[in-house]
């Protein structure tokens, strides 16, 4: 894990951009860029079930369902993190992807805040096979996440943007690089 850019808001809240796996941090959950039927099979949500356990999986197939747009919660199994938030986001192509995309994070976010948290990280939702082009979906990402901080009364005081590639990771630098505290 290594962090490439942080950035502390006015308010005192930490937004940092980490290069790594996301099953390996350590905050209090790990947001997963599931699908609606929250079944966990490939990319981001199958190395969080693989990592984590089963359990994930089970847990998800009780809830069963969650609309674009909005997240659910699981605990995290065998994980560092203590819970993993399931974010569904647009599949690029289906329309009104911008909306839905900030509604997924947003939903994330406040589900991170019912459940008391003081730190999340978070994927670029929607930019893998589900086709959201990265500069675009990492910048309503960050705008959201930061929109959230600066705004809401929440108890996050720390969000990781976390991912294992470095085109994302680069994308969230450069996107966090214009922000004002």
């Amino acid at each position: 894990m290594r962090v490439m850019a942080e950035k502390r808001l006015s308010n005192g809240r930490v937004i940092k951009v980490i290069l790594g796996d996301i099953t390996e941090e350590e905050t209090d959950a790990i947001v997963n860029a599931a699908n609606s039927h929250l079944k966990h099979g490939g990319g981001v949500a199958g190395a969080i079930v693989r990592k984590g356990g089963r359990i994930i999986q089970e847990e998800s197939d009780r809830i069963g369902y969650c609309p674009v747009g909005k997240a659910v919660y699981t605990s995290a199994g065998k994980l560092k993190a203590k819970y993993v938030i399931h974010a569904v986001g647009p599949r690029w192509g289906e329309g009104d992807e911008e909306r839905k995309l900030r509604s997924a994070v947003r939903s994330a976010l406040e589900v991170a805040t019912q459940l008391g948290l003081k730190s999340v990280a978070i994927p670029a939702i929607s930019t893998g096979i589900f086709g959201y082009p990265k500069r675009e979906g990492t910048k309503v990402i960050l705008d959201e996440v930061v929109k959230f901080l600066k705004g809401e009364d929440t108890t996050l005081e720390e969000v990781h943007l976390t991912n294992i590639d470095e085109e994302t990771t680069k994308l969230f630098v450069e996107h966090l690089e214009g922000v004002e505290p």
